[in-house]
């Protein structure tokens, strides 16, 4: 039977069926020739049963999701007292209880605001919306102390950090006494002096087999030579990491580089410079524009309030401040670009939902995302883009004006297009 997923429903054509349901529960429904049959288990996208050769095969029920984007994280780190707690806490949404001040991470999700699934919900009746979400690491504060104690809690938390796939780097910009480039450069020359050590080893070690002859000895110590000198002279990976080559990039993945990781700095201001518009602010801008990062502004302690209340009073408090929306949006979606990652959509009568895919992705590593089946048996990908929504106002409008796209195998995936898989398993 050929399986199609529309909006998480995989329907099997041709004497039998297949369904999926993405709420509720209940059996796997008996087979019914020349009908459709929908199941409803939860949170599932499989093909529970297809006709073959005149015989009904039901598949055992998998998780959805092809599993290629688990664990993959955005740690948020700072000074200690800087507001990285408030922010994790105002990005979870206060879903998760936090210690401050311990050297064991705080590990929670969010979710991704996006005003496209509200679009697509107006077009499309649906019963819920599901945003796509991302997962943070609360990282313990770079420790202060020195001595056997000092240097422990350090290299506790280097190995934090080197476990993180990007950054969120906290700086305080509230306070007479806020001075954003030397917080900035004290965290930042430990984790060069951390990577520096790291080069030097490995140098040490490819060096021997290189004057062996082995060809990717050398490409090693070449690739450590370079970071070595860029690291001596306090400037981290990312701000090379242009000049470097593909293959230097694949290489240095195998050395967890901390500086390397993609960094986004947070000016964490006070109630007074909501707009970001502070020397402090401005700072930490310059400072991420100068070496290869990227930054954004928040008060985290206000938006550890707004996340408290219900959504009508957040609305109500947003409005009096003068502020279309909570600096969380921004925040959310800039650590989710950071990650390389993009959302596609899918619309059905049970949900809207926003599925998370690395950017240019493939159609059949999209469908992966939902499950492993349609992966496997990807067919084609049906797809228009939120935009096609909103000028046509309804799927049927979309494919009569000839906007209805039939993509293959080797399409890679657009920010912002709204897919039906078909396939065949």
């Amino acid at each position: 039977g050929i399986g199609a997923a529309v909006g998480h429903r995989a329907i099997a054509r041709g004497g039998g069926s297949a369904s999926t349901g993405s709420g509720g529960s209940g059996d796997v429904p008996a087979f019914v020739p020349g009908r459709w049959a929908f199941s409803s288990w939860a949170g599932r996208v499989c093909a529970v049963g297809f006709l073959f050769r005149g015989f009904l095969f039901r598949g055992a029920s998998l998780p959805r999701g092809g599993g290629y984007l688990l664990g993959m994280e955005c740690g948020i780190s700072g000074l200690p007292g800087v507001g990285k707690t408030s922010l994790f806490s105002a990005l979870t949404g206060g879903a998760v209880p936090v210690v401050s001040g311990g050297m064991k991470p705080n590990v929670g999700v969010a979710p991704i605001p996006d005003d496209r699934l509200g679009t697509i919900a107006s077009h499309i009746t649906t019963k819920k919306i599901v945003p796509a979400t991302i997962q943070f690491v609360d990282l313990p504060g770079l420790p202060t102390g020195g001595g056997p104690e000092g240097a422990a809690k350090t290299n506790s938390f280097l190995s934090h950090v080197r476990q993180v796939d990007a950054m969120c780097h906290v700086v305080r910009c509230f306070g007479d006494d806020a001075d954003p480039p030397v917080d900035i450069e004290t965290l930042e020359t430990e984790l060069i002096l951390a990577d520096l050590q790291v080069a030097d080893s490995a140098l040490d070690k490819a060096r021997r087999p290189a004057r062996s002859g082995d060809r990717e000895a050398k490409a090693r110590v070449e690739l450590l030579e370079t970071l070595s000198a860029a690291l001596g002279e306090e400037k981290p990976i990312r701000a090379i990491a242009g000049e470097l080559t593909e293959q230097q990039h694949h290489l240095m993945k195998s050395y967890g580089m901390i500086t390397a990781k993609p960094t986004l700095y947070v000016a964490n201001v006070g109630e007074d410079d909501l707009g970001g518009e502070s020397a402090a602010a401005k700072a930490v801008y310059e400072w991420a524009g100068r070496v290869g990062g990227q930054a954004v502004h928040v008060c985290a302690s206000l938006e550890a309030e707004l996340a408290e209340v219900d959504e009508a009073d957040r609305a109500e408090m947003l409005e009096s401040m003068g502020l279309s929306e909570s600096a969380i949006g921004p925040v959310a979606r800039a650590a989710y670009a950071l990650l390389g990652l993009m959302s596609f959509y899918t619309a059905g009568e049970k949900e809207v939902r926003a599925w998370t895919i690395p950017a240019g992705a493939t159609a059949p590593q999209a469908a992966g995302a939902i499950h492993s089946d349609i992966e496997r048996g990807f067919i084609r990908a049906e797809c228009y883009h939120v935009e096609d929504l909103v000028a046509y106002q309804s799927e049927k409008a979309i494919k009569e004006a000839g906007r209805l796209r039939s993509e293959g195998k080797n399409y890679r995936l657009q920010d912002g297009d709204v897919v039906h898989f078909l396939f065949n398993v």
